[in-house]
């Protein structure tokens, strides 16, 4: 069976519920960035917080607003990744999560 990555998009962000609900009536697994869409019903999740995100951006305007060059500003990538894995969904998909995997998530939503 083949399984979906719902790349990391504003779009595709936005659309998410839509998309979950064309997958799941199609019967299509599917992976997303934010650990928040697992718990919003996507099958599994791997990717930093969108509150921590958020943040990391508000540092980064702080930074600016405050009289730094956004040229010296450095790009910082995410620090902090969650695998969270929804088995609720998993059961109504009809698929079985090894434990292995289990015991590697962050959050395992029932």
């Amino acid at each position: 069976m083949a399984t979906l990555n719902v790349l990391a998009s504003a779009r595709l962000f936005i659309g998410r519920a839509s998309i979950m609900e064309r997958l799941a009536k199609a019967g299509v697994p599917a992976i997303y960035e934010a650990p928040e869409v697992a718990e919003e019903g996507g099958l599994m999740a791997y990717g930093q917080r969108l509150s921590l995100s958020f943040r990391q951006l508000a540092a980064l305007v702080d930074k600016i607003l405050r009289g730094a060059r956004p040229a010296d500003v450095p790009v910082e990538q995410p620090k902090d990744f969650t695998l969270a894995i929804n088995l609720k969904t998993a059961r109504a998909l009809g698929l079985t999560v090894p434990p292995s995997l289990l015991t590697l998530a962050n959050e395992v939503i029932e």
